[in-house]
């Protein structure tokens, strides 16, 4: 990438018209907390969460939020007593009781949420008002997102396929551009998002998935036998995974790459007559034929003995 995430978050804010500096809005001034209804963008508030709601182009998938994924959040607004950092937002033009969509906080307007359901009903959710188009906001996710480790590469990949074609024409390149990212780079998770459903529903969560696995599974798919088999192996997987069978998402990788290249069937067995194969008969499974091997020397008595051993072995007897 050209730049830092640091860098480019702060020239896309600076670059928003009327927009305060980065600075303003990492240290807010604790006095414009207090809605006004003048409050325009740069505005910091505190308003009660359930005003805003999830921005729908945002990069994380509001069903995956709850207590266990945002444990650590609750645990360090709980112990501070308030929300350190404000969310981004923008307002709701279209009534229903939702004043602001979160552009960047969705964690911690669930974790504010939570912790006002659970005991504190005190908390309020910190938020900075942004006047922002959809662009300008996807961007914003983006860059603030783009290195979290509690996004899954496949949420993300998700989110880049639909803002290529909402925002971008559905050209690579100007996305790219945009987005100050490598042109490869974006090209990869556009095409994990491209994965069958079966393949995504294989894996135990959407954490597992990795980019590097798409990578991986991917040329699979493009063979139609290879296709089948892979897809096959995979509701496999996802009925066990039903069932209660937990599995590794590198263990879901194997398996699914496992079945489009099955190891090669074992040779046919060998059995030797005689006192070893030098000396004696070599007998094995040929289709419909057994055949049987013995060096060119082999002398009558060793013959004898060797085809005496196979007879019985074969046909019982003395």
């Amino acid at each position: 990438m050209s730049k830092s995430k640091d860098a480019a978050f702060g020239d896309l804010l600076s670059g928003l018209e009327g927009q305060p500096e980065v600075a303003k809005a990492a240290e807010p001034d604790r006095r414009r907390k207090r809605k006004s209804p003048a409050a325009g963008a740069g505005s910091i508030l505190l308003v009660d969460p359930a005003a805003c709601r999830i921005w729908a182009g945002h990069n994380r998938r509001p069903d995956l939020l709850d207590e266990a994924s945002c444990a650590d959040l609750i645990a360090g607004i709980r112990a501070q007593g308030r929300q350190e950092f404000p969310a981004i937002v923008r307002q709701v033009r279209d009534g229903g009781g939702i004043a602001y969509e979160v552009i960047c906080g969705a964690r911690r307007h669930f974790a504010v949420a939570w912790l006002r359901a659970n005991g504190h009903p005190e908390m309020q959710f910190l938020i900075e008002l942004r006047d922002l188009g959809d662009e300008e906001a996807f961007r914003l996710a983006d860059i603030e997102n783009r290195d979290r480790q509690d996004i899954s590469d496949y949420e993300r990949s998700q989110s880049y396929a639909d803002a290529l074609e909402r925002y971008y024409g559905g050209r690579q390149s100007v996305m790219a551009r945009r987005l100050e990212i490598g042109e490869s780079w974006l090209s990869r998770h556009l095409a994990m998002a491209r994965l069958p459903e079966e393949i995504v529903a294989a894996y135990g969560s959407i954490h597992d998935l990795a980019e590097g696995h798409a990578r991986q599974l991917m040329p699979l798919l493009s063979d139609p036998a290879g296709r089948e088999k892979v897809l096959a192996a995979a509701r496999d997987l996802a009925a066990d995974k039903a069932g209660g069978i937990a599995r590794t998402g590198s263990q879901v990788r194997d398996a699914l790459k496992a079945a489009a290249h099955p190891p090669k069937a074992e040779p046919p067995a060998r059995t030797v007559y005689g006192a070893d194969a030098a000396t004696g008969i070599t007998a094995f499974p040929r289709g419909q034929r057994l055949v049987l091997e013995f060096p060119a020397g082999i002398s009558r008595t060793d013959f004898d003995a060797a085809i005496e051993a196979f007879a019985r072995d074969r046909f019982g007897g003395k």
